[in-house]
């Protein structure tokens, strides 16, 4: 299996499988002399776990990074940095049903198409789990973007599970934290933990809507034309297993608004420009304008549930299948560490590609 980097400067790499001994990743590209230990990282990391409540997988996992190479005395050397993730408590018995069945809605189907062979336990690399190395990277990421732009902060935070959206008139960022769908809305979070334990007492999923958020990044990164910041944040969300879509700004809401609407208008302030809002999610052109940029990104209900499904065998044979095992009723939960984590990542490749062309600082002034 190829194309499991992603990144251009600051790249990551990805390997290892669900119910394998152990997954992680090789991060190339990191500053020298940032300030990087393995309990920093492990922060994001605890973010993601599963076990964390009874709305997630009750696989109990750890998550302990290990920090093999490219850190001494508590700073990165510049040299590649490789993160191990052991797995502890991985239960392959109980998907020995579906080694010959594929999953509706999963990819092991396609997996089987491609490569003629795929490992059916837990999903191999089609497994949310893998996502766990990219947490880890992305904390690396954030160590570096720490040390660079110190006002930079990266937040994610879910605003819709299924059919219930937040009230953003009740929008709380200190609520983020106090609640196990990371929602800035306590009736929310209130409203959707009856309704998610109702669908996983059924056996059933549903999906959700996660927004990020970027602030205190500086204007000018991204490139014109095949180097957007936009098509890098876009690409880097969509490759986070059982994402189906991803929109910036107002997104497809765009769509219904005049030109005087969607565009945000410009003022000169004590400390540049600044805008009347932010339709366009903090970025122009595929470059970033200084304001928050703004994404969201929808995730599909998890495939693996306890609700019979029509299916066929590898033979061709239709058959019923239900999924054993432990499962999130709702992976978006989940995937709110993962997308910050990604952002991260694309952030500070994007930094250190305009730091490589342009400099420090922006070459555009404007005003005095």
């Amino acid at each position: 299996m190829s194309l499991n980097t992603f990144g251009h400067l600051f790249r990551v790499t990805t390997w290892g499988e669900s119910h394998g001994p152990a997954l992680g990743a090789t991060v190339d590209g990191c500053p020298p002399g940032v300030p990087i230990e393995a309990e920093a990282l492990q922060v994001w990391l605890d973010k993601r776990k599963p076990g964390t409540s009874k709305f997630t997988t009750q696989r109990r996992e750890a998550d302990a990074v290990e920090i093999l190479s490219g850190v001494f005395e508590g700073q990165s050397t510049g040299t590649p940095i490789q993160l191990m993730i052991r797995n502890t408590d991985q239960r392959s018995k109980d998907y020995g049903d579906i080694a010959e069945k594929f999953r509706p809605g999963h990819a092991d189907i396609t997996y089987w198409q491609k490569y003629g062979i795929r490992d059916y336990r837990g999903g191999g690399r089609s497994s949310a789990r893998e996502t766990a190395a990219r947490v880890a990277a992305g904390g690396v990421a954030r160590a570096a973007l720490a040390t660079l732009v110190p006002d930079l902060k990266v937040t994610g935070y879910m605003v819709q599970m299924g059919p219930h959206r937040i009230d953003r008139a009740r929008f709380d960022w200190d609520q983020i934290a106090q609640n196990p769908f990371w929602v800035p809305d306590a009736q929310a979070a209130e409203d959707w933990a009856a309704y998610l334990d109702g669908l996983r007492k059924a056996g059933e999923s549903v999906g959700a809507v996660i927004e990020l958020t970027a602030s205190g990044l500086p204007a000018g990164l991204g490139a014109p034309v095949y180097g957007k910041l936009d098509t890098d944040l876009a690409a880097a969300m969509m490759s986070i297993n059982a994402v189906k879509g991803v929109e910036i700004g107002e997104g497809m809401e765009a769509a219904a608004l005049t030109g005087s609407a969607n565009a945000d208008e410009i003022f000169m302030g004590p400390n540049g420009p600044e805008y009347s809002s932010n339709h366009a999610g903090g970025i122009l052109g595929g470059i970033s304008t200084g304001q928050d940029v703004v994404l969201r990104f929808s995730v599909k209900p998890t495939s693996s549930i306890l609700t019979t499904r029509r299916t066929i065998t590898r033979d061709g044979e239709e058959t019923e299948i239900i999924t054993k095992g432990r499962h999130d009723p709702c992976v978006g939960i989940r995937a709110v560490p993962v997308g910050e984590a990604m952002m991260a990542c694309v952030l500070l490749d994007h930094l250190l590609l305009h730091r490589g062309q342009n400099g420090e600082g922006l070459r555009g002034r404007i005003g005095t």
